[in-house]
């Protein structure tokens, strides 16, 4: 899925605490050639990595209100990379339209993950094949 992302794109990372979304971005952030160690940046709010491609890994489960995404410089982080934003559905009207959004839900196993993507947008629509492609292996029918 990495391989189909560019300078600009945002991923919305949607899953209960504990379900794999700072796991999901470690994975994204190798795949894109980062080698340092990705951490959540929960109390950061922002870790940036240097890879094929800069990764911008957002936290943001501590925000109250869609309006304090305005600490984040979020426009200028758009604009360098890729970015992650773990918990972005809560601050949803603050992001993007473009954005790839992946939930995450606990599977009947302990180490089981169920994944829903939803792109929303026409660069995601646009994308869609190939993300298809990309997950083929992977993918259940729905």
């Amino acid at each position: 899925m990495a391989a189909l992302v560019d300078v600009g794109d945002v991923v919305v990372l949607v899953g209960d605490l504990g379900a794999g979304k700072t796991a999901f971005v470690q994975g994204f952030a190798a795949s894109l050639g980062v080698t340092a160690p990705v951490t959540s940046p929960t109390f950061t709010l922002a870790n940036r990595y240097e890879g094929r491609l800069v990764v911008n890994h957002l936290d943001v489960y501590r925000f109250d209100c869609p309006e304090e995404v305005s600490d984040l410089a979020l426009p200028e982080l758009l604009d360098d990379g890729v970015t992650l934003v773990e918990w972005g559905d809560t601050i949803a009207s603050a992001l993007p339209s473009e954005h790839l959004s992946v939930t995450i839900r606990f599977g009947d196993g302990d180490d089981d993950r169920n994944f829903e993507l939803r792109g929303r947008g026409e660069t995601w629509n646009r994308r869609a094949g190939r993300l298809r492609a990309a997950l083929e292996g992977w993918a259940v029918p729905c």
